[in-house]
């Protein structure tokens, strides 16, 4: 069975460590129970599945936004982008066009999907693997992986059952309740939708054709925005009638708030920042330099970063979506790349003309694409480490100390020999982030350039 990993979301709800391209799953706050070490929501999946599954039989279907931050979390994992946000429906069919026309899968082998910011038990996903037995041997038009409800909400998808056995088949499904129906349904037997999917790949293949789309990753790329823009569960799931499903009553929590968050998190405190004794059940979560102490606080989370400070009692941290009218989500401030990460220092702008102030850290091994801007000029000082800078065609090193001038048009590229560390200050009339025409990501390809 090959596997679809849905990466999606903008990042509203985990404000200001969340942005748009750093959404709640690439958060680097949870434990990992080996190492003890800090990783994401998505890095936590890709490794409990990797014990399941074979590496090679998984994607990830995500966003352009995602692209550089999954590369720096998981590596060299086969990546489908979305040219644009359309839900998960479209995003599930670009995939399945991908694994059919570009990977050779067959049509009537299954696909599976699973979203990567589920917090489970590794034997979360042993069920997720049964799926594929489950669907070849029911004939079933899709399989399905049921939660045991602990409370009516209505947040998520509900399988009712029309009979039970060592599976469940499914009567009906319904796609997010009010609360009320879902005390109903819960009455009656139901289980949650925990998002996951197993189907023959041909259901989605036979959908495209019948909308007129070709099964052709490539055409489809290229048609993306005629998809209809809409959940899978809406537009596939609802309309099916021979679903079955297989049942998980271990631990499964959706961590998609602050609250929740930090009932995962095995410190309160992560970054410079302290507590006194009588702040109860609080946590601080801090990106910056700057120390944050929390005095006689209970309750709360104190959440900081480039992007803002947060102070949240635990239960309103639900509302921080409901805040987007007041013009929070701006450029990210801080983001995570395929070579490093950077952070925004200062912007100003003044008598027409913008001034940007970045810190970079290219890690050892990693480089830079070669680039150049055309609205921009840069000038680079390197605080740390050892690097090959390369401009228009020549290569020097560069190391701490070292001051570099770009003018607007110059090809630029950096390889770091050893972590390195810069400030990097942009001057220009109109200053973005896709003001970047990147020639070659490939360092040994950007040195065969300037031969």
């Amino acid at each position: 069975m090959k596997l679809i990993l849905l990466s999606g979301g903008s990042g509203t709800r985990l404000w200001p460590l969340s942005n748009d391209s750093r959404a709640k799953q690439f958060l680097k706050v949870l434990q990992n129970e080996q190492t003890g070490e800090l990783e994401s929501m998505v890095q936590r999946v890709y490794r409990q599945l990797s014990k399941v599954v074979a590496v090679e039989d998984m994607i990830v279907a995500t966003n352009a936004a995602q692209v550089d931050m999954l590369r720096n979390q998981l590596g060299d994992i086969p990546i489908v982008v979305e040219p644009e946000r359309r839900d998960t429906y479209p995003a599930i069919a670009l995939a399945c066009t991908y694994l059919y026309s570009v990977l050779g899968m067959k049509e009537d082998e299954i696909v599976g999907v699973v979203s990567v910011d589920a917090f489970v038990d590794v034997a979360f996903y042993q069920q997720v693997k049964k799926l594929e037995q489950l669907v070849m041997t029911t004939n079933a038009d899709i399989g399905l992986l049921g939660i045991k409800p602990t409370y009516p909400s209505s947040k998520y998808g509900y399988l009712i059952p029309k009979q039970y056995t060592e599976y469940m088949q499914v009567a009906r499904f319904v796609e997010k309740p009010s609360e009320e129906a879902a005390e109903v349904l819960i009455g009656k037997g139901a289980y949650w939708n925990s998002g996951v999917f197993a189907f023959p790949l041909k259901l989605l293949l036979n959908k495209l054709s019948k909308d007129g789309f070709s099964n052709s990753y490539e055409e489809l790329l290229e048609h993306f925005s005629r998809l209809t823009k809409n959940s899978f569960d809406y537009e596939i799931v609802e309309n099916l009638t021979k679903i079955t499903a297989l049942t998980y009553d271990g631990y499964w929590k959706d961590l998609g708030t602050w609250n929740t968050l930090t009932e995962e998190m095995s410190q309160q405190v992560i970054g410079n920042g302290g507590l006194s004794e009588d702040s109860h059940n609080t946590h601080v979560v801090n990106e910056l330099d700057l120390p944050v102490k929390v005095l006689g606080i209970s309750n709360a989370v104190v959440a900081v970063s480039a992007d803002g400070i947060l102070v949240t009692d635990k239960p309103a941290s639900s509302r921080m979506k409901d805040m987007l009218h007041d013009g929070l989500f701006s450029r990210p401030m801080y983001e995570e790349r395929r070579w490093g990460w950077y952070r925004v220092l200062d912007v100003t702008r003044k008598d027409g003309r913008e001034v940007l102030t970045k810190r970079l850290c290219v890690e050892a091994g990693k480089n830079l694409s070669y680039q150049f801007h055309n609205h921009r000029s840069e000038v680079w000082t390197i605080i740390s480490g050892d690097s090959i800078f390369v401009q228009d065609g020549k290569t020097r090193m560069v190391s701490h100390g070292d001051v570099l001038s770009i003018p607007l048009g110059s090809k630029h590229s950096l390889y770091a020999l050893t972590d390195t560390e810069l400030i990097e200050v942009q001057i220009g009339d109109h200053i973005i982030e896709e003001d970047i025409t990147r020639l070659s990501n490939d360092w040994l390809e950007i040195l065969e350039t300037i031969k």
